[in-house]
């Protein structure tokens, strides 16, 4: 027997990623991460299978996510990063703001910076998107 359990639709023998179940008295199909044990009234699905799930008309669909799994990065996420990365690319500013590090400190001649007196451009640059 395989350690690894696989996809309960018919002639589907990828690897099982998550559990469906079924809630006849709410009419409500449940899709949720792969449960613990193989259940006998509980079907594993594939990733694809899974991800094209439909439930008879009258039905709703919840889907659980799980709490481990990587989530898409949202429009604050991508702006939090960028502002970040902006702020680390102007290490003079916060040398000053902190007292002052000198022309010896870590963005001076002996470090990786800059030199004293020289700007840096940033390198992150917005891109429109072809729709807009």
């Amino acid at each position: 027997m395989s350690p690894v359990r696989r996809c309960s639709r018919t002639a589907c023998g990828r690897p099982a990623v998550a559990t469906l179940t079924y809630v006849y008295a709410d009419s409500t199909a449940v899709l949720g991460p792969l449960a613990t044990y193989a259940e006998p009234h509980c079907y594993d699905l594939c990733a694809e299978h899974s991800e094209r799930l439909t439930a008879p008309r009258g039905w709703d669909v919840v889907r659980l996510s799980d709490g481990s799994a990587p989530s898409r990065p949202s429009g604050d996420d991508l702006e939090a990063l960028a502002n970040a990365v902006r702020e680390a690319a102007r290490p003079h500013d916060r040398a000053a703001e902190a007292g002052g590090a000198g022309p010896s400190g870590p963005n001076g001649p002996t470090g990786n910076g800059p030199a004293t007196g020289q700007s840096r451009r940033g390198h992150l640059r917005v891109l429109r998107s072809p729709d807009s």
